[in-house]
């Protein structure tokens, strides 16, 4: 059979359309790929952008609640620093006798049978009031008593203003972290 010239040529031309037709379709595909990849690489770089800034919020809390903390707890080192030292200053003149601690007695109670004066020396302050003096040894068992509860209140406070501290916005911040 002989295939006449014609036909071989519309063959041609037809096969040669298919391969322009399936050329301009790969050309199609691949600008629509490229697109969906330089969006998804838009996405990404937003993404990775604001994680960057979400880390860097919460640094800038984590270092903000640091510096709080740390000026805390120099407050409260102070403190107990100033408390030991009056403590200190106070039992050493109850040791020179300097300072006497005394106590007032009810007038009242003749029972006891105290036979302390009522009467007030230069240096009193309560007027008219019958007062017994303490045992120094005792008066150094109160100030200490007294030395520990001070101690124990300025570490109440201590305490209460770190949990405060950390209940000002950053339990997010430290649930975070203890997963």
């Amino acid at each position: 059979m002989v295939v006449p010239w014609k036909v071989i040529g519309v063959l041609g031309l037809v096969l040669a359309g298919f391969g322009s037709a399936w050329q301009v379709q790969d050309w199609r595909y691949g600008r629509q790929l490229a697109e969906q990849a330089r969006l998804q690489a838009e996405s990404l770089n937003q993404l990775a952008q604001a994680a960057a800034a979400a880390q860097q919020a919460e640094q800038d809390k984590r270092l903000a609640l640091e510096q709080r903390l740390a000026a805390s707890e120099q407050t409260h080192f102070e403190k107990l620093t100033n408390a030991e030292k009056d403590q200190a200053l106070l039992r050493d003149r109850l040791a020179t006798s300097d300072l006497r601690l005394s106590v007032l007695i009810d007038a009242t109670d003749v029972a006891k049978g105290c036979d302390v004066s009522a009467t007030t020396g230069a240096g009193g302050v309560d007027h008219a009031a019958v007062r017994a003096r303490l045992d120094p040894a005792h008066a150094q068992r109160i100030i200490a008593i007294a030395d520990t509860g001070d101690r124990g209140l300025i570490a109440l406070q201590a305490c209460q203003d770190y949990v405060r501290t950390l209940s000002d916005g950053s339990a997010p911040l430290l649930r975070s972290e203890h997963p």
